[in-house]
């Protein structure tokens, strides 16, 4: 990486502030120096800083390019499964056959979880969100694989991401077998990834021929690699930050579970079934988008925070959705509702010059719909697909020094004053 230097002037004294040059992207400024001359930076959300330095997924959000390891996300979607995305997530590589085998056997081997765990949902309410058992579920493997860890140990982190990236398929439909009082379905090897996580949500004990519709399998295998990685995002973020104190690995995973949990977050797509559930019918789409207009109400899954022309996932994502709605053939009012949003979003000059278009949560959120996932799931299965970046990013700052995380702040609150007496106070 390249480097020269900036120059700061505070009170008539200069200050050399380092400009390091990535591979991608705008270059940064090492800005420990303003310590030195009595500074700290401010910068709400963290919109302009980076934190930690990273060669996994690059975003480029003016051209609507996402990048894992530098493979452009369509052609990964289109061309790979999930596991191999993941495999090259950690390891910087997509695997050779070779590569691929072994990496596969060794989830295979690793989809049941401690049968001890089972007990571990009865302590939640049958009314429970999956979200807050995923919480918790994921936060106790901490209990079951916390003895001879060593997090210094290179072994231990990579067995450790096996290990998540394989029980949370189980965890996830546990979770929700749970909330219906259904019975668990242990996991079947013989399965890919997605169609193993099918047969244990839709499967009964009952049920000795059920089948794995390909098609839903293949969708939901896409929606896996376009959730894998999104760069420094919140939950991410929080991952490492949770994993700079040298927590348990699993802690950390549970820790970034619950920043996805955020509206803002993860559930954007489940907002996007609810804001449908708001507009009702297909009639009421014209006088929903003139509210949007007129800034009455908000268009969730329209438009992305990160992307400021389109979002490269969505554009994925639609193949794959006209797709399932079609081979599944649903007459569902929602569906219909949502593809009428997709329509006016598309052609009406309103939204195109302010680039609205439908991101991945808004087809993802669909075709979850579509395939008969429920809406309380849909963050779920978002943080199932996300565990292959989280660890990713998790073994990446374990491979290297690197500094607890510490941020500063802008402290506006009283200054010093003394304590008075409880009788003196008024």
């Amino acid at each position: 990486m390249a480097e020269n230097n900036a120059t700061l002037t505070v009170d008539g004294k200069d200050y050399q502030l380092p400009i390091t040059e990535g591979t991608l992207g705008p270059s940064v400024i090492d800005v420990a120096a303003f310590q030195k001359a009595g500074y700290w930076t401010y910068d709400p959300g963290f919109m302009v800083t980076a934190p930690v330095e990273s060669k996994i997924t690059f975003i480029d959000g003016g051209k609507g390019e996402l990048l894992y390891r530098g493979y452009p996300i369509d052609q990964l979607a289109n061309n790979a499964e999930y596991l191999e995305v993941a495999y090259a997530l950690i390891h910087g590589e997509l695997p050779n056959a070779e590569q691929k085998t072994e990496f596969y056997k060794k989830i295979h081997s690793h989809t049941a979880v401690h049968d001890q765990l089972r007990k571990f949902f009865e302590g939640f309410r049958r009314d429970a969100h999956p979200m807050a058992i995923m919480v918790g579920v994921v936060g106790a493997l901490s209990a079951f694989y916390h003895e001879g860890f060593d997090v210094n140990d290179v072994r231990h982190r990579e067995i450790t991401a096996i290990r998540l990236i394989a029980k949370m398929p189980t965890l996830a439909a546990m979770s929700y077998k749970y909330s219906q009082g259904e019975p668990f379905m242990y996991p079947r090897n013989d399965f890919t990834y997605a169609e193993n996580f099918v047969y244990m949500m839709f499967a009964t004990p009952a049920d000795v021929n059920f089948q794995v519709n390909p098609i839903i399998a293949k969708a939901l295998d896409k929606i896996f690699t376009l959730h894998a990685d999104h760069e420094q995002n919140a939950s991410t973020s929080t991952v490492r930050l949770a994993g700079s104190t040298g927590a348990n690995p699993y802690a950390c995973i549970a820790a970034g579970i619950a920043a996805l949990w955020g509206p803002s977050h993860g559930g954007a797509n489940e907002a996007v079934l609810e804001m449908l559930d708001e507009i009702g019918t297909v009639e009421n789409v014209p006088a929903f988008m003139e509210k949007v207009k007129s800034r009455e109400v908000k268009l969730m899954g329209f438009g992305h925070r990160v992307y400021k022309n389109f979002d490269p996932r969505a554009q994925v994502l639609k193949e794959t959705c006209d797709e399932v709605l079609h081979a599944l053939g649903i007459n569902d009012p929602k569906l219909e509702l949502a593809m009428a949003l997709e329509k006016i979003a598309l052609e009406d000059p309103f939204f195109i010059e302010r680039n609205l278009y439908p991101n991945v949560d808004f087809y993802s959120g669909i075709i979850l719909k579509a395939i008969g996932i429920p809406t309380s799931m849909f963050t779920v299965i978002f943080s199932l697909a996300r565990t292959s970046g989280w660890i990713s990013h998790w073994l990446e700052m374990h491979s290297e020094p690197f500094k607890i995380g510490r941020p500063r702040q802008l402290y506006t609150g009283e200054t010093q004053r003394d304590f008075v007496e409880i009788e003196d106070r008024k």
